[in-house]
């Protein structure tokens, strides 16, 4: 076999792994896509006749890629999160597959933390706690000190020990009610907006949301569906300060922000920001299908 066959056959040997540990880092079940074609790019560039250990550099180069989209989405305040819905609305009294989709569940949620933690901080929790790397390694792919490193994946850590059942399914169902909401609005169904608002429901945007088409303060579950009636066809599902809610974009923008509070199975306030202060203060990850 020569070498380029012999390469090809050891990446797709290592492809499952690759893609794991990078959609763990990523979130992005497309980006991990990306990160490892982009290794397997490197890998062809790249003479790799002194490396011993082909599986653990490629391991690094899609650690050192990921990093680098990480701290991009950074600077961007965005982040893909793929949260599919099917797996996170088990009820844990009457679903007797409970233990798989909980498995799953609470893997989402898991992505949900980690979205919140600084880029080296998440390679160096998935690398060490996910993929048993040895500190040393990781130091080398975060530029840290292997005592730094450990630092970072031990704060990650306890960040993620936060994370319960109850909280993934509670997440999942909420994001069912938002889904729901948007494709009411997008269809203009009134009855279905309604159904999924609290009677009492505020719709409460800020002073710069009106110039979007937005009015004062709305209450009520019939005023604030018939507002949105016909709406967010620029919306899409978002986590928006650790909870679920909608960013709308215009021109390629984000320029809304709306933040859900759900309670009982409906919702019960719509807050809508449109300040540009305020949206770089607020943390959003747009929610992949």
């Amino acid at each position: 076999m020569d070498e380029k066959k012999w390469l090809a056959a050891e990446f797709e040997a290592n492809r499952a792994h690759l893609k794991a540990a990078a959609y763990r880092m990523l979130g992005s079940r497309s980006e991990a896509d990306d990160a490892v074609q982009e290794a397997w790019l490197r890998l062809n560039r790249t003479d790799t006749s002194d490396v011993g250990n082909l599986g653990g550099w490629l391991t690094t180069v899609v650690a050192r890629i990921c990093l680098d989209m990480l701290r991009t989405r950074k600077t961007r305040r965005e982040e893909p999160l793929e949260m599919p819905i099917h797996a996170v609305i088990a009820d844990p009294a009457n679903d007797p597959e409970r233990a798989a989709a909980f498995a799953e569940s609470v893997g989402l949620a898991l992505l949900v933390v980690l979205q919140t933690l600084a880029p080296a901080e998440r390679v160096a929790f998935v690398l060490h706690d996910m993929f048993d790397l040895p500190f040393d390694e990781i130091a080398s792919i975060i530029g840290r000190s292997s005592a730094a490193t450990r630092q970072l994946a031990s704060r990650a850590r306890r960040r993620v020990q936060g994370i319960d059942e109850t909280t993934a399914v509670d997440l999942g169902r909420k994001r069912t009610i938002a889904e729901a909401f948007l494709a009411a609005s997008r269809k203009g169904d009134l009855a279905a907006l309604i159904a999924v608002l609290a009677p009492d429901v505020a719709f409460r945007p800020d002073a710069t949301a009106a110039r979007f088409g937005a009015v004062g303060e709305v209450r009520g579950a019939p005023a604030v569906a018939e507002l949105f009636k016909g709406r967010a066809q620029a919306a899409e599902a978002a986590i928006v300060d650790g909870d679920v809610g909608f960013v709308v974009r215009i021109d390629g923008e984000v320029r809304v922000l709306v933040a859900l509070t759900i309670a009982d199975g409906v919702i019960v306030a719509i807050d809508a920001f449109a300040d540009p202060d305020h949206l770089e203060k607020v943390e959003y990850s747009v929610l992949s299908n």
